[in-house]
């Protein structure tokens, strides 16, 4: 089976199992992009749902951009402490709200290359703008998507953008957003990073990690 073929079989089980109709875990008001876009920054090494516990009175409490650009830095790092790393994810929002203002006439950009000139801002967070704001195609590498790809035989990288370039040739474009909200489902409920439950996985057929598994079994 060839890396294509591998990756087609998983997204049509993955559409079978997950549907097609999966929404950004994060919560932020529709079509307010700087909202999905600080979240994102706070979700570094964090839940998304802890995330989404501290944005509630977060938006509240800063609700436009340049209530965020004139917050207090000391404040900040309290009212997001909950979400960890704290110290420099208040220093990043605070900076990147001033570059949205500054820069952007307030608005989230769309291009990669701008996303990622914000402060704060990486591939992974600039993707999941790109894919849940604007619609575009994008990967978004997380934890579980290097992880659990890895394990399907869809790529041997480590370093995320060059996992990102591997998925992208040979996942169907039209499969990327979704790609990446299915590929975290599963983490979060059956492949599971300590305690995968192969017997249970949707994916066995199309997983090399679960083939080889079998094989190496039988060999015994």
């Amino acid at each position: 089976m060839t890396k294509k073929e591998r990756a087609a079989l998983v997204c049509e089980k993955l559409n079978k199992e997950f549907g097609t109709d999966i929404k950004c875990s994060l919560d932020f008001e529709p079509g307010v992009a700087w909202q999905l876009l600080f979240a994102t920054i706070m979700s570094a090494q964090c839940t998304d749902a802890r995330v989404n516990e501290v944005t509630k009175t977060l938006f509240v409490k800063y609700p436009s951009l340049e209530a965020f650009a004139h917050a207090n830095l000391s404040e900040m790092e309290q009212d997001i402490k909950p979400t960890g790393f704290f110290h420099n994810k208040a220093r990043n929002i605070i900076a990147c709200a001033n570059a949205l203002l500054d820069r952007y006439d307030g608005q989230v950009p769309r291009e990669l290359d701008d996303l990622v000139s914000l402060p704060g801002v990486g591939r992974k967070t600039a993707n999941v703008i790109r894919g849940n704001i604007f619609g575009d195609q994008s990967i978004v590498v997380d934890t579980h998507v290097k992880r659990i790809s890895k394990l399907l035989g869809l790529t041997k990288e480590e370093e995320p953008t060059k996992v990102e370039l591997d998925l992208m040739k040979c996942v169907p474009k039209e499969q990327w957003i979704l790609y990446n909200h299915q590929i975290i489902a599963l983490g979060r409920t059956v492949c599971i990073a300590r305690r995968p439950h192969c017997e249970n996985c949707v994916l066995q057929e199309a997983c090399k990690h679960y083939h080889d598994k079998e094989m190496k079994a039988q060999k015994k």
